[in-house]
């Protein structure tokens, strides 16, 4: 989606201008808020907010089913070794660190 030049105000006028901007968003409008000339904040439809959010968690989901499958991957392939083995390895190392 692209903006438009109406689509950017600026703080100050935007003090002015809530109640007419607000009703600019909840038709489907996305407006940008500068402050002293950089984007400050945007102010959308709580519902396009809504659908903003429940896409991010289907993005981590896929992103975790990602993961594991690549776990499973591993197992199938063999490349696993016992967790007590991996923590000990791994606590061998951090103390080399500190004495080195």
């Amino acid at each position: 989606m692209g903006f438009s030049a109406s689509d950017v105000v600026p703080f100050t006028q935007a003090r002015a201008r809530l109640s007419e901007l607000a009703d600019e968003a909840k038709g489907g409008a996305e407006k940008i808020i500068t402050k002293n000339g950089a984007s400050y904040v945007a102010l959308i439809d709580s519902d396009r907010l809504d659908y903003y959010h429940q896409l991010e968690r289907e993005r981590i989901h896929l992103l975790l089913i990602e993961d594991a499958k690549r776990g499973l991957d591993d197992i199938a392939a063999g490349r696993t070794f016992a967790a007590d083995a991996a923590i000990a390895k791994r606590q061998g190392r951090a103390a080399t660190r500190k004495r080195g």
